[in-house]
């Protein structure tokens, strides 16, 4: 039987990470080109935006997600 009080680590991995500070570079970088009024940059980064998206299930796979914490207590 699982304790319930554990957490299943989501998040908590050097894709996690990666991809959102990479998501949350593009929101500023889009918000600040949008501000300014350069529609290009704001499209480039909308696009790094998607590749941000795109890239935590690419690390994950690339075996840098989150992985099973087992504990030997039952």
């Amino acid at each position: 039987m699982s304790n319930l009080n554990e957490e299943p680590g989501e998040g908590h991995s050097v894709a996690a990470w990666t991809s959102v500070v990479v998501m949350l570079v593009a929101l500023t970088g889009g918000t600040v080109a949008f501000w300014f009024g350069l529609a290009w940059l704001v499209w480039a980064f909308a696009g790094l935006l998607v590749i941000g998206a795109v890239l935590w299930p690419a690390l994950t796979a690339a075996g840098l997600g989150a992985k099973a914490h087992h504990s030997g207590a039952q």
